[in-house]
């Protein structure tokens, strides 16, 4: 039976200051604390409310929505109670986001890797990335004040290294007025098909040079100082969103995820923070039984979090780095702004879970490109950041941080033909240095001209496809028929 009805749940939400405990009203745009400088999370103060209905009940609620037409439920919002519980129904913008496919390794790679995992790929949202997730909360949620405010005019703005902005600028223009989109680019930084994007959205697209850090400082700077609604991962509206990753794994394997390894790469660290929010809210209403374990994921050219947590616990120092290129380009970032919200929530899941709840393991470029070529040669549709995650599984499974009855899920954040580019780079072997970054020649591939250019000139079509058949059949050796 469908669940058509919106729901009547109203909750009231707080920025929370990880920092200084600092509290404002969510009826506003932050970003950051003016009290102290720290980041927010959003926390509902209504939230135990959700605890008179039972762990199950709320199961049976999210599983019969599953099979909902209305359209504010299809997406992330068929969780409306867990993420931003203030909108009306006319605020939530739904563009086909979410609920994006869990498909499992085929027999052929999980034999390879040893363990059997899946894949959730979000490069099937609809720009092509796990950011739109947090789009379509932000993008709601700024429906909603602006309809409550009578504005005429907000300008949203971005720093990105690709899906940010794609996913920013999709959104903006299907909503329109009063929203206006502007992104900010690390010049020459970005895929040309990340680049077209935005462009094709009708944002203004402003580059920089330099590197994503880099425009970051200046978005946060326009933040502080301008009305613009900031679409980076300090809006604590976008985590909401991308909280929805987690519930619908959860929901995948039946809301049982005790033996569940999930791998995500860190980035800016908003992903990573968004999904271990999502299965503490399930917990503590009953949903799951028990936490999954996370593994964040780093490349050793941008390992801010890993260098943080490979140190002993007593003896811990964040320090941001300088990055290095990096083919997972979401993941180029030495200066996380979400890595506070990861410290806090990680802390919980470590408290609830045990030790081996939330473990970052680092990964090299070359086992990046090489597990995103092993993946889509067995038949997936890895993006470099799901190469990323499957390295990372890799990696733990060689230092002993998993195994036995355990199951993961990786992160494919982006679509692969996002990165289409580095993939070209492999089978050519023609990687800058920088990258560090040599082709597996049983890895590459490349197409194979049978005939001479000229060979179609001056031939009717009937001669013509008797020689290409007769190249075929000699390059795959193909005997005829008796």
């Amino acid at each position: 039976m469908q669940d058509t009805s919106f729901p009547s749940y109203r909750g009231q939400m707080e920025y929370v200051c990880l920092n200084c405990g600092a509290r404002r009203s969510g009826e506003s745009l932050l970003y950051t604390c003016d009290a102290c400088g720290g980041v927010f999370l959003l926390e509902n103060t209504d939230f135990q409310q959700l605890k008179a209905t039972s762990g199950q009940e709320w199961r049976d609620i999210f599983d019969r929505r599953a099979t909902t037409a209305k359209t504010a439920l299809r997406g992330i919002f068929r969780y409306y109670e867990l993420l931003a519980p203030v909108f009306d129904e006319e605020d939530i913008v739904f563009l086909g986001e979410g609920l994006t496919p869990i498909i499992e390794a085929s027999p052929s790679l999980a034999a390879k890797i040893g363990l059997p995992f899946a894949y959730k790929n979000d490069g099937q949202n609809p720009s092509a990335s796990f950011k739109d997730r947090g789009m379509a909360c932000a993008f709601s949620f700024l429906k909603w004040l602006c309809r409550r405010n009578n504005w005429d005019e907000v300008l949203t703005v971005c720093a990105s290294t690709g899906d940010t902005s794609a996913a920013a600028a999709l959104y903006a223009s299907y909503v329109g007025a009063p929203l206006k989109s502007v992104v900010l680019l690390p010049h020459g930084k970005v895929t040309p098909q990340q680049l077209s994007q935005p462009l094709g959205s009708g944002a203004v697209v402003l580059e920089l040079p330099g590197v994503f850090d880099d425009c970051m400082k200046v978005v946060e700077i326009l933040a502080e100082q301008y009305r613009v609604a900031l679409l980076n991962s300090k809006n604590s509206w976008r985590i909401l969103g991308q909280e929805s990753y987690a519930l619908e794994v959860a929901q995948w394997y039946g809301w049982d995820v005790s033996d569940q390894c999930l791998f995500v790469p860190v980035g800016n660290a908003g992903n990573i923070t968004a999904i271990m929010a999502g299965f503490l809210k399930m917990y503590d209403l009953g949903i799951i039984k028990r936490l999954p374990r996370v593994f964040g994921v780093q490349s050793e050219h941008a390992d801010p979090v890993w260098r943080y947590y490979s140190a002993p616990k007593g003896n811990r120092h964040w320090a941001p780095v300088t990055v290095r290129p990096s083919v997972a380009q979401a993941a180029m970032i030495g200066n996380p702004v979400s890595f506070p919200r990861v410290q806090k929530l990680a802390e919980r899941f470590i408290e609830l879970g045990g030790e081996r709840a939330f473990q970052v393991v680092r990964v090299t470029e070359q086992q990046i490109m090489d597990a995103m070529i092993l993946a889509n040669r067995n038949g997936h549709i890895s993006c470099t950041q799901g190469g990323e995650c499957l390295a990372g599984l890799q990696n733990a499974l060689k230092i002993g941080l998993i195994g036995g009855n355990e199951h993961a899920v990786l992160d494919a954040t982006a679509h692969s033909l996002k990165f289409s580019g580095f993939q070209q780079m492999y089978f050519e072997n023609s990687f800058p240095p920088a990258y560090d970054v040599v082709a597996d020649a049983s890895l590459a591939n490349e197409p194979v001209l049978l005939l001479p250019p000229n060979a179609r000139e001056g031939k009717d079509i009937q001669t013509f496809a008797k020689m290409g058949a007769d190249a075929v059949a000699s390059k795959l050796g193909l005997l005829k028929k008796k």
